[in-house]
């Protein structure tokens, strides 16, 4: 048996992180089989999973989202787990625009044991998509279901939208679970003023449900030895709730591989403040990172400036700061110190910021409308917002507008040169 679990979760995790797996969503986006050639998954299970999706009138790209969302659909039985639930639903009732809306939005409701609870859970949606929110079923279901159900409502009431309601409905962890213990968690984090309408408030409404008051204190208190004001605790909970989840190693294990990256104390506590976020880098991904910026010719101080202000760039891959280098430096021309300069460049997407923007100033230097045919500074060309840019380098060039503009909008054949150096 325990064999038997071992296999099966290591096919899921193998399956959710293989490159056939993200051939199988590209395809079905292209509406293309996903099962036309030598690399891609080798199971006549998961093209059962396919077509039976299809057979029910998932489109391609519905059947795509539901598997980038839950790609654990693919190992399951078609006919004994799959079909049943969906005939269940389909006999009571439900049209097929129902069917392939909700489930698209909610996949992990067919995870759910047995076609009666698929069912409930499915009503459920149904009427918090349609009904403004507001359940008829909720109120007559008793047990768990019913209490989840229940508080869901409650927190939809509050201003939670959809897309966290529906992720705490069918949520692992539970909590919108119980009564009085829910009540309490979703008072503190009123209290606190977290807004319900961001990912925040449901964050923190994880940590109050899953911790004890006992267990929150001595996490505050690991801070507190590390040099953190109890104030500054809590300020970087508002900031990033899950910054209470770490263990009491992994805190100390960050903050002594952020001072070996050469921070002091005080500049390794200013930079948890800034962005508690990066905390959920590994200590091997912290010193992957040191080494990639080290291999390609920033120094150590030109490192601990770039972590100072950007503190997320520790939890970059390698191989995303160096395409992004490489473009920048290599192709477009600007200077490592450059990037030192405005280190949150390295955070900016390569394709849908980087390359259009940076296609349009050099078509601007290729036609000689640029002073001393010099590419403008970085930081005009990427740290601003795209009305800014469109008013800086496409607006007042009068009839080269079209132009450029096909060239931001990313039109493949005037940033052909530059798709191929960072592809």
């Amino acid at each position: 048996m325990y064999s038997s679990l071992l296999l099966h979760g290591k096919r899921c995790i193998e399956l959710h992180r293989s490159y056939t797996f993200r051939v199988i969503s590209v395809k079905l986006l292209q509406n293309a089989s996903p099962f036309s050639s030598a690399s891609t998954v080798e199971s006549s299970g998961k093209d059962s999973v396919l077509n039976l999706l299809t057979s029910y009138g998932f489109t391609s790209p519905q059947i795509s989202k539901i598997i980038t969302a839950y790609p654990r659909l693919l190992t399951l039985d078609a006919e004994t787990s799959l079909l049943p639930k969906l005939q269940s639903l389909q006999s009571r009732g439900a049209s097929t625009s129902d069917l392939t809306e909700i489930i698209s939005k909610v996949p992990k409701i067919l995870s759910k044991r047995g076609a009666k609870s698929t069912a409930l859970y499915f009503d459920f949606i149904k009427d918090i998509i349609h009904n403004d929110g507001k359940s008829s079923h909720s109120s007559t279901i008793i047990g768990k279901q019913g209490n989840k159900m229940r508080n869901v409502s409650v927190l939809r009431e509050m201003g939670v939208p959809q897309r966290f309601l529906f992720s705490l409905l069918v949520s692992e962890s539970q909590p919108v679970c119980g009564k009085e213990k829910f009540e309490m968690s979703v008072k503190k984090v009123v209290e606190m003023g977290f807004d319900p309408a961001t990912s925040k408030f449901v964050q923190a409404l994880h940590v109050f449900y899953e911790m004890s008051e006992r267990t929150i204190e001595e996490k505050v208190n690991v801070y507190n030895k590390l040099g953190f004001r109890v104030e500054e605790v809590w300020e970087m909970f508002n900031k990033w709730p899950y910054s209470l989840k770490f263990s009491e190693k992994k805190i100390t294990q960050t903050f002594e591989t952020l001072k070996k990256c050469g921070l002091t104390d005080e500049e390794v506590v200013a930079v948890m403040k800034k962005r508690p976020e990066c905390m959920r880098a590994s200590e091997d991904k912290i010193r992957s990172c040191v080494e990639t910026f080290l291999g390609i010719g920033f120094s150590g101080e030109e490192f601990v400036s770039m972590v100072k202000c950007f503190p997320t760039c520790v939890g970059l891959s390698a191989e995303n700061v160096r395409r992004k280098v490489e473009f920048l430096v290599g192709e477009m021309g600007w200077e490592l110190k450059d990037v030192v300069g405005i280190p949150p460049v390295l955070g900016y997407s390569l394709e849908k910021r980087m390359v259009p923007r940076c296609g349009v100033v050099r078509a601007l230097v290729e036609k000689g409308v640029m002073r001393d045919g010099m590419i403008p500074p970085m930081s005009s060309v990427l740290a601003c917002s795209d009305k800014v840019f469109l008013n800086r380098f496409v607006v007042k060039h009068g009839r080269l507008a079209p132009e450029l503009m096909r060239i931001f909008a990313g039109d493949e054949r005037k940033v052909k040169g530059l798709c191929v150096s960072v592809s």
